[in-house]
């Protein structure tokens, strides 16, 4: 395996930090990771590895806006233009097919997420305690403030076409189980959500049904509906 790193524009002119981690050269997917507010790349870089080689999966992480060595200031404005940067470095520079991506966001990651996946059509996306709308949530021990209420996640989720994986524990204490619950009810295309019983805002990865519910979502569920489509397609082009 092997960790890259690199520095991309954005639309809004800042220079973000980003992580490529390539755990195995035949890997079905690429994890376009957008990380929690408490945390920058340098404390995920061996969390991404110890992800990535358990499920198979490489990982493509950024730093937004004022975080890390990521120039700019956290904004709305900044936190949609950073993930955006990070799909098209993703999908031009190291030439990922889209339909072998996965967005994953997890806490306000899941912000940038969402917005992201009303833009592009992706195998498929995952949102690990999401937020629904609203900086109202208070986040604990942070320096970091971002100024805008609401994120719009709770109207934009209803774009998102590609199959959505929701995951929340049911004792946040941060971002309250009732937003992955209406995330999960309003997004179009899901699988079976993951609630974990005891699980608050971070600690989810630490229970063994997050690692093995990852597990049968790119190994058996995305592959399943690729399949699927393809087959549909095969029918389509064999009418037409």
């Amino acid at each position: 395996g092997m960790i890259e790193a690199m520095k991309v524009r954005t639309s809004r002119r800042n220079y973000i930090a980003c992580m490529y981690v390539k755990v195995t050269d035949n890997a079905k997917y690429t994890l376009l990771f957008s990380h929690g507010n408490a945390v920058d790349l340098g404390q995920m870089s061996s969390y991404y590895v110890g992800l990535g080689t358990r499920i198979g999966c490489n990982v493509f992480g950024y730093d937004y806006s004022g975080y890390g060595d990521s120039t700019g200031s956290p904004s709305e404005s900044n936190i949609y233009a950073d993930a955006e940067a990070a799909w098209q470095t993703m999908t031009t520079r190291l030439n990922l097919d889209p339909m072998r991506i996965i967005i994953y966001g997890q806490s306000i990651g899941s912000v940038a997420s969402v917005d992201l996946a009303t833009r592009h059509e992706c195998a498929g996306v995952i949102l690990h305690s999401p937020l629904l709308s609203g900086m109202r949530v208070a986040f604990p021990d942070v320096q970091r403030t971002f100024f805008f209420d609401p994120f719009p996640s709770i109207t934009k989720i209803l774009r998102v076409s590609s199959v959505v994986l929701v995951i929340h524990g049911t004792e946040d204490e941060v971002i309250d189980f009732s937003h992955g619950l209406c995330i999960y009810e309003r997004a179009p295309n899901t699988v079976e959500p993951l609630w974990v019983d005891g699980a608050g805002h971070n600690d989810i990865e630490k229970y063994s049904a997050y690692l093995l519910r990852l597990i049968k979502f790119v190994s058996k569920e995305l592959p399943a509906r690729a399949a699927a489509a393809a087959e549909r397609a095969a029918a389509a082009a064999a009418v037409a």
